[in-house]
Order: C-alpha cells, then sequence, then structure tokens
C-alpha cells in the first residue's frame, strides 16, 4: 500500500484542553505539516467536529470530559481520553490545573 494511501487511511488527530467557556483546538494538517491553534467557544465545538470527517480526538480525562466525548463519539470520531499524569510531559507553560 502507498504511504499516500495510508495517510489518508489513518484518521487525524486533533487535540482539546478543554475550559469553561473557551477550548483550545490543536492538530497538524496532513498535507502541508502546518500546526494549527484554533480557539473555540462551548457553542462551537461541535459544529466543528459535525463539519470535520472522522478523526481521533484526544483529551485530558476530567469531569467536562466524558461530556464532550460522548458527544463526539456520537458524531463519529474516536475519542481518547488521557489521564493527567500521562498529559503533564506535553505542557509547556507552568500552567497548573
Amino acid at each position: 500500500m502507498s504511504a499516500a494511501k495510508k495517510s489518508q487511511m489513518e484518521p487525524s488527530t486533533i487535540a482539546i484542553d478543554l475550559a469553561k467557556r473557551v477550548f483550545q483546538i490543536h492538530y497538524v494538517d496532513r498535507e502541508t505539516g502546518a500546526i494549527h491553534s484554533k480557539a473555540l467557544k462551548r457553542a462551537q465545538l461541535v459544529p466543528f467536529f459535525a463539519n470535520r470527517p472522522s478523526c481521533r480526538v484526544v483529551m485530558e480525562a476530567c469531569g467536562s470530559a466524558h461530556h464532550w466525548a460522548r458527544t463526539l463519539a456520537r458524531l463519529g470520531h474516536d475519542v481518547r481520553l488521557i489521564a493527567a499524569q500521562f498529559v503533564r510531559p506535553f505542557v509547556k507553560s507552568n500552567k497548573n490545573e
């Protein structure tokens, strides 16, 4: 199988940083390799994912993560929750939530 076909078959991955009002979305564009970061308000999250092809969505397991995981799974996405101790190595700032 060619590399181009294989990459089209594999789902892209989108990381979500959950918050109370504004969520941060991070993903890499497959074609250009550009890293995208986007801030979405709570009301914009479901329409954003409803208009995207199925992909893997990762987020830190927290109180609201299970709600969002069920919502995004209903839209056909593969949702993975990551325990907080495994998210810590990816954090670049001094945020301590």
